[in-house]
């Protein structure tokens, strides 16, 4: 096991151009990436945690790894700056954890999901809207369900995006989306014309945010390839996306009665 994951860091830890055009509000802090899950479960999820080791290290915070919902109480959330999901599904906290996990979003704490992280918790509507959508299928009907698509920059301005081209192709599997949330701030849409089995027609957002409930989230639906994990491109989004999520006020989270 030790050997495996010494090579998967190694997949990792390429040299990212990802300097950053702001204060970096997670230096000396620490995340928590969460990759439990209830549903399928991604072969990309080692990659994505290996991955956040290595901007942990680039960057100078600390990274915590866990599939233990217990871990989800507020005396432990509140020394975390963000809280990754990383490929979650299905239904991963009871709801006295989901409790805690909102007075910590409540007290100030940041959220960045990715992947299938909108492939979870159907049930919690206040997950839902913090989250922005839920996952509604993918292309494999009668496809691959991994194709080359056309993604635009609607938000050049974001640190998630700032690095990007306005304009460019990238292959991973597209989500449709499902109760997507309006009030979020779209980053990233995926041209449907570019691949098939795209069900959300002209306007098929890919990333956002938003302020959230006194917190601050951010979602990419990059992540489902190991490649997003080791790539220029996707790790100059994902660090922008943590770089946003991290900057809010410090998180002082309340104990539950």
């Amino acid at each position: 096991m030790k050997k495996v994951c010494f090579a998967l860091m190694l997949v990792a830890g390429v040299i990212f151009n990802m300097t950053a055009q702001v204060a970096n509000p997670l230096k000396g802090k620490k995340i928590l990436v969460f990759s439990k899950t209830a549903g399928f479960r991604h072969s990309s999820i080692p990659y994505g945690i290996s991955a956040m080791f290595e901007l942990g290290k680039k960057y100078g915070f600390s990274v915590d790894t866990t599939q233990n919902a217990s871990l989800f109480n507020e005396d432990n959330l509140k020394q975390y700056k963000v809280v990754v999901f990383n490929n979650t599904t299905g239904d991963v906290l009871d709801a006295q954890q989901q409790t805690a996990f909102e007075h910590y979003i409540q007290a100030g704490g940041g959220f960045v999901g990715i992947h299938a992280a909108s492939d979870t918790e159907y049930d919690w509507a206040w997950y839902g809207k913090m989250m922005g959508g839920y996952f509604d299928g993918h292309p494999g009907k009668h496809v691959s369900n991994v194709q080359m698509g056309k993604f635009n920059v609607t938000d050049a301005k974001h640190p998630s995006t700032e690095k990007l081209p306005a304009s460019f192709e990238r292959k991973d599997e597209f989500y449709n989306f499902k109760q997507f949330n309006k009030d979020v701030k779209v980053l990233m849409t995926v041209d449907e014309k570019s691949y098939q089995e795209g069900t959300m027609g002209d306007f098929h957002p890919m990333a956002w945010y938003h302020l959230y409930d006194g917190g601050r989230a951010f979602y990419t639906n990059w992540g489902h390839t190991h490649e997003t994990f080791s790539d220029e491109i996707p790790m100059n989004h994902i660090w922008g996306g943590l770089l946003w999520a991290g900057s809010g006020k410090p998180v002082k989270a309340k104990k539950t009665k």
